[in-house]
Order: structure tokens, then C-alpha cells, then sequence
């Protein structure tokens, strides 16, 4: 019965990103398509900065950081190394070799961001506040000027020449492995020492628990599904530049996580569909869309200072119960007019 609970929830959804996948390639508009890619990259990305933000109550501004250590560093080894790999899986089908090249590929990107995470979060996870915010900003900008002066990976100039492998079928999958890693974290013990943090840091540390290890792991992890994210946008465009990773990508990565509501994955999957949506027909307007963006933050701090769900969370039980109670009210007023 558990590995039947375990793995139904898998099975749904490999059919479902299958299903995604063949109606974009067959019915959608590309435009479509590719707006759904990017949803399922933005929903990565907040989801794992949710974890650092929202969960463990940090304040990070150097996520894109992260996303662009695991992009340069996966289109390095697919760029570098991939002829050779897919030679080496030939006797595969194309499609299973092109799969098992980008997993190895995004695994590679997510564990070099993961491990730039244990390396920046150490030293600036002793800081609170303000200053932690400062120092994972300057993180951030200090990756992508490490990366302009790069000439290996291109410089300022950009880096290209790895293959197309990201699918809208990968990028679904790993939003279920990113979502289902970050709740079933949340729900253990670990997860339990992460919101003592968020709640009251010196009361963590007087019963026992280690906050500097804890604050860490969070960002640890945080920075593997941005790297994997950066792996997945690396490979989708082709080509890849340091300003795709500037100061301005941290921001409305937080915009996302602030307006979903701070320790709600169900928050962050909405506010990263709302605002990649809004983002596509704001396009126009190129930076000035953050405008926006701060007038949709400000007016969600008056309105609905948790955000749009807060701390709560969408499930199929809370559903079921939901539409169980209307369904019983329904036939009890259908009931009493029986009766009348």
C-alpha cells in the first residue's frame, strides 16, 4: 500500500508531462509551448527559493547565481562532451539518449551549484537580515563578472554550441521532483528544525538545534534545483550570456516567492504561472516591467500581507473534503425542499 502511494503520484505524473508534451508538439502554438516552458522553469526556481525564503525564513537576492553556475556548467559538459557521450549511447533510442545526456548533464550543473552553496552559505548564513541580503546580491553579481572575464565558457560574448536536448517532458518531470522534494523535506524532522528557524532563530539555537547546518542545507538544496533549472534553460536556448543571470532575475524571482506567500508551494507554483504569464505580455516594456512588478508587490503588502495563500496549501484531501461538504449541503437543501 506505500509503494502504491508512492508510486501512483509518479506514475500521474510521467503520463501527464507526456500528454503535455504531445499536445504542445501537435496542437499548441509554439508561442504556447514555449510560455509553458518557461512557467515550468520559474516554478523551479521559486520553489527552491522558497525553501531558503519562505521555509527557513533567509533572505536571498543572489538565486540567479546559482541558475547560472548550473547553466554554464552543464552546457560545458554537453558542449565539450556530448558528441562523445551520445556515441557512447548509441545502441539507445535518440530520444532515450538525448534524456539520459541532459539528466547527466543537469545533475552535473545542480551539484556544482550546490556546492558554490556550501562554500557562500557557510560565511554569509552567520549573517541576519540585511546583510545576508547584501552579501548573496554581491554573490550574485560576483558570478556573472567571474563569467564575463571567462573565455572558455565565451566571456561576454556568450556561450553556444551544445545541443538542443531540453523537452517540455523534462521540465515537467523535474518540477515533480522539485515540488516533491521540497514538500516531503518540509514534512520531516529536518524540515521541522527549518521553520523553528524561520520563527524564532536564538529559541532554535537554546533548544539544541544547529541553525548554521540547518540554514546551509536549505541552501544547499535551494541552489542544486536552480542549478538544475539553469541547466534546463541552458539547453532549451542554445546559447547562453551573463545577462541573463543579472540582479534583475533574483528580483523577480523573490517578487514570485513574496506574492505566492512566504512557505506555501502552492503559492509559488501560482505566482510563477501569474507572473511568467505577465511577464510574456509585458514584454514590450523591457525593464520597465518591473515597475509593475513593484506595484503588484506593494499593493499585495496592503492588501494580503502573507500573499495570495500565505502559509496554506493546496491538496487533493482539502479538495475532496471541500467539494464532499458541498455536495452534502447541497442534498440537505434539496432535502428540505423535498420536504416543503
Amino acid at each position: 500500500m506505500k509503494c502504491l502511494r508512492t508510486c501512483l503520484p509518479l506514475l500521474a505524473a510521467v503520463v501527464l508531462a507526456l500528454t503535455t508534451e504531445f499536445v504542445a508538439n501537435n496542437w499548441l502554438n509554439p508561442r504556447y509551448a514555449l510560455l509553458l516552458l518557461y512557467i515550468a522553469l520559474n516554478v523551479i526556481l521559486v520553489v527552491g527559493l522558497n525553501l531558503i525564503n519562505g521555509f527557513t525564513g533567509q533572505f536571498s537576492l543572489g538565486h540567479a547565481g546559482f541558475m547560472a553556475v548550473g547553466a554554464y556548467v552543464s552546457a560545458a559538459l554537453t558542449a565539450f562532451h556530448g558528441k562523445a557521450a551520445l556515441g557512447a549511447l548509441v545502441f539507445l533510442p535518440a530520444a532515450v539518449a538525448n534524456g539520459v545526456l541532459l539528466n547527466t548533464a543537469l545533475l552535473g550543473g545542480g551539484l556544482a551549484a550546490a556546492v558554490v552553496g556550501v562554500v557562500v552559505g557557510l560565511p554569509t548564513l552567520r549573517l541576519r537580515g540585511d546583510y545576508l541580503a547584501i552579501a548573496t546580491l554581491g554573490f550574485g553579481e560576483m558570478v556573472r563578472i567571474v563569467i564575463l572575464n571567462l573565455d572558455v565558457v565565451g566571456g561576454a560574448t556568450g556561450f553556444g554550441g551544445f545541443p538542443k536536448l531540453t523537452t517540455l517532458f523534462w521540465a515537467l518531470v523535474w518540477v515533480w521532483i522539485t515540488i516533491a522534494a521540497v514538500k516531503n523535506l518540509v514534512l520531516t524532522v529536518h524540515g521541522r528544525a527549518l521553520l523553528a528557524i524561520r520563527e524564532d532563530e536564538i529559541a532554535a539555537e537554546s533548544v539544541g538545534i544547529n541553525t548554521t547546518f540547518y540554514k546551509v542545507s536549505a541552501f544547499v538544496v535551494g541552489a542544486f534545483f536552480a542549478g538544475v533549472a539553469g541547466g534546463l534553460f541552458a539547453h532549451f536556448l542554445l546559447y547562453i550570456n551573463p545577462a541573463s543571470f543579472d540582479f534583475l532575475k533574483s528580483v523577480e524571482l523573490v517578487v514570485m516567492v513574496v506574492l505566492g506567500g512566504m512557505g506555501s508551494l502552492t503559492g509559488s507554483v501560482v505566482a510563477a504561472v501569474v507572473l511568467t504569464v505577465l511577464r510574456e505580455y509585458l514584454r514590450v516594456l523591457g525593464a520597465y516591467r518591473l515597475v509593475i512588478y513593484a506595484a503588484l508587490l506593494v499593493a499585495m503588502m496592503l492588501i494580503r500581507p502573507t500573499g495570495l495563500l500565505g502559509g496554506k496549501e493546496l491538496s487533493w484531501r482539502a479538495i475532496r473534503v471541500r467539494w464532499q461538504r458541498l455536495f452534502k449541503r447541497g442534498a440537505e437543501g434539496r432535502g428540505r425542499s423535498a420536504a416543503a
